[in-house]
C-alpha cells in the first residue's frame, strides 16, 4: 500500500507540476478563446482583420507562455529563458501548435541550464560571472533549439499525430463517453490535472484552432456531474453531509472548484458510479449535439463554459451539463437514500474503519481517514492552506479561515499555496487528506493537518480551537 499511496503522490505532483505551467497562463488562452469566439467567421461578431490573431497567437504566444513558465518552475527566470529558447525550435519547425511539445521542452531544458550552471559553480573567475552567464545561456540555448527544431520537434509531431488519431478513432466509434471510467475516479484522487492539461487541453486546443471549438474541454470539467451529487446529498443525505452540501453546490457549481465534491464521493465511495454514468451522459449530448467550448474553462464553473461557449452552441452546452446532472443526481439518489449510515456516530465510525483499512491496504477509494500528524507544536505564527494549483480549494479555505479567526480578533497570517511552493516558515499545513502523501513528501518535517470538507471539518475545528485557547493562555 506504500508504494501505491507513493505512486499516488508522484502523479499527484506530476498533475501539479503540469498545473503550475498551465494556470498562470489561463488569461491569455481565455483571450484567445475570447477573440477565436468573437471574431472568426462563425463568430458572434466576424471581423477578418481580428482573426488573424487567432493563428499567431496559438502557434507562438500559447506554446511560448507555457515554455516559459515550465522553466521558470524548474530554474526560476534563467530557467523560464531557456525554456522558451529550446521551445522555439519546436514551434518553428512543426505545422501544429506545440502545446504538449511546450510543455516538455520547457521545463528540460531549464533542467539542462541547471545542471550546467551547478556543473560550473564555484569554478567561475571572479569578474566573469556576468558574461560566462548570459553566453552559457546563450551558447545552450542555440543548442537546444537546434536540437529541438531538427531532432525533438519531429518526434513529438509525431506522437501527437498518434496521439490524436487514437482520440479521433475513439470519437468516431462513439467510444468518448467511455473516457468517464477514467476521468471521475482520477478527480477524487486529484490525479485530474495529469489527465486534463496533459492530455485534454493540448487536443482541445488543436481541434479549435481547426473547427473554431472543441469537445475535449468539456470531458472532464462539466460541472454537471458534480452537481447531481450534491444536489442528492442536499435531499437525501444525513447529518453534516446534509448540512454542507447547499454551500458546497454555490462553491463547486458557481465557483468552479470541484473540489468541493470530493468529500462527499470519498464518504461514500460507490457514488462515483454514479459521477461516471452522470459524466459519461453529458459527454453524449455533447457528442449528439455536436458542441464545444473555444478554450479550456478554468476554473470548471458554470460561467466560465458560457463565456467560452461559441456561437450557436449555447443551448446544446446547457443540455449537456443539465442531463450529466440529472443522471448523478437519479443514481447517486439511490445510493445515499438507501445508505445505512443514518448519523454523524456513524460516519466517525466509517472513518475509524477506514484507518483501519488502510493499514491493511484496502482500496484507496475508501480511506476516508483522519491523518492529522498530533505535533505539539510552539505557538502558530502562519498557516498555510495548500493544494494541487494553490489556488482554487486552499484559497478559497484560507479565506474562511482567516476570517474565523478575526471574527474573534485574533490575527494570525493565514495563506494559499501550491503543495510543493509552501514557503520554509510555515508552521502549520493545511491540505486535502487525499494530497496527504504528497504534501509529506514535499515538506518533510511539517506539521500538516487533513481535512475532508472546506466548509465545515472537525480537525480544522481542532486547529481553530488550539489557536484560540493559545491566545487566551497568552492574556
Amino acid at each position: 500500500m506504500k508504494g501505491k499511496k507513493n505512486f499516488r503522490a508522484r502523479m499527484q505532483a506530476f498533475g501539479g507540476f503540469l498545473t503550475a505551467m498551465v494556470i498562470p497562463n489561463m488569461g491569455a488562452f481565455i483571450a484567445w478563446g475570447f477573440i477565436t469566439a468573437l471574431f472568426i467567421d462563425t463568430g458572434w461578431l466576424p471581423n477578418k482583420a481580428f482573426a488573424e490573431l487567432v493563428s499567431p497567437m496559438s502557434t507562438y504566444l500559447l506554446p511560448l507562455l507555457i515554455a516559459y513558465t515550465g522553466g521558470r518552475v524548474i530554474y526560476g527566470d534563467r530557467g523560464g529563458v531557456a525554456g522558451a529558447i529550446g521551445a522555439i525550435g519546436l514551434i518553428i519547425g512543426a505545422d501544429i501548435p506545440m502545446f504538449l511539445g511546450a510543455m516538455i521542452m520547457g521545463p528540460l531544458s531549464a533542467w539542462i541550464m541547471k545542471k550546467f550552471d551547478a556543473l560550473i559553480d564555484k569554478k567561475i573567475p571572479a569578474g566573469f560571472e556576468m558574461i560566462i552567464n548570459n553566453f552559457s545561456l546563450g551558447i545552450i540555448g542555440m543548442l537546444l533549439c537546434l536540437l529541438s527544431y531538427s531532432f525533438i520537434g519531429p518526434v513529438i509531431v509525431q506522437v501527437n499525430g498518434a496521439l490524436t488519431t487514437v482520440i479521433e478513432r475513439i470519437v468516431n466509434a462513439g467510444a468518448l463517453p467511455l473516457v468517464a471510467l477514467l476521468n471521475e475516479p482520477a478527480k477524487v484522487l486529484f490525479l485530474n490535472n495529469v489527465i486534463d492539461q496533459g492530455v485534454y487541453y493540448p487536443l482541445g486546443m488543436q481541434q479549435a484552432l481547426d473547427c473554431g471549438k472543441s469537445i475535449y474541454f468539456m470531458v472532464a470539467s462539466n460541472p454537471g456531474a458534480g452537481l447531481g451529487l450534491l444536489l442528492a446529498y442536499s435531499l437525501f443525505g444525513k447529518g453534516e453531509a446534509k448540512k454542507t452540501a447547499p454551500g458546497a453546490i454555490i462553491i463547486h457549481f458557481f465557483g468552479g472548484i470541484h473540489e468541493m465534491y470530493f468529500p462527499y464521493v470519498l464518504m461514500k465511495p460507490i457514488t462515483i458510479i454514479g459521477m461516471i454514468l452522470g459524466s459519461g451522459a453529458g459527454i453524449v449530448t455533447f457528442s449528439l449535439l455536436d458542441v464545444g467550448l473555444v478554450a479550456g474553462p478554468s476554473p470548471g464553473s458554470i460561467f466560465s463554459y458560457l463565456a467560452l461557449t461559441p456561437k450557436g452552441n449555447i443551448l446544446g452546452v446547457l443540455l449537456g451539463v443539465a442531463v450529466a446532472a440529472a443522471v448523478s443526481f437519479a443514481v447517486n439518489a439511490l445510493f445515499i437514500k438507501n445508505s445505512k449510515e443514518t448519523d454523524d456516530s456513524q460516519f466517525t465510525q466509517s472513518q475509524e474503519k477506514s484507518k483501519n483499512m488502510k493499514s491493511e491496504g484496502k482500496d484507496i477509494l475508501s480511506q476516508v481517514t483522519d491523518t492529522t500528524e498530533s505535533v505539539s507544536a510552539p505557538k502558530i505564527k502562519l498557516i498555510i492552506f495548500a493544494c494541487d494549483a494553490g489556488l482554487g480549494s486552499s484559497a478559497m479555505g484560507a479565506n474562511a479561515f482567516k476570517k474565523k479567526l478575526r471574527a474573534v480578533n485574533i490575527e494570525v497570517p493565514v495563506d494559499h499555496y501550491a503543495i510543493e511552493k509552501v514557503p520554509t516558515e510555515a508552521d502549520v499545513i493545511v491540505t486535502h487528506q487525499s494530497l496527504y502523501e504528497r504534501a509529506r513528501e514535499a515538506n518533510p518535517g511539517k506539521r500538516i493537518v487533513t481535512i475532508q470538507n472546506f466548509l465545515k471539518d472537525q480537525n480544522l475545528e481542532a486547529l481553530f480551537n488550539e489557536i484560540v485557547e493559545s491566545q487566551e493562555k497568552e492574556q
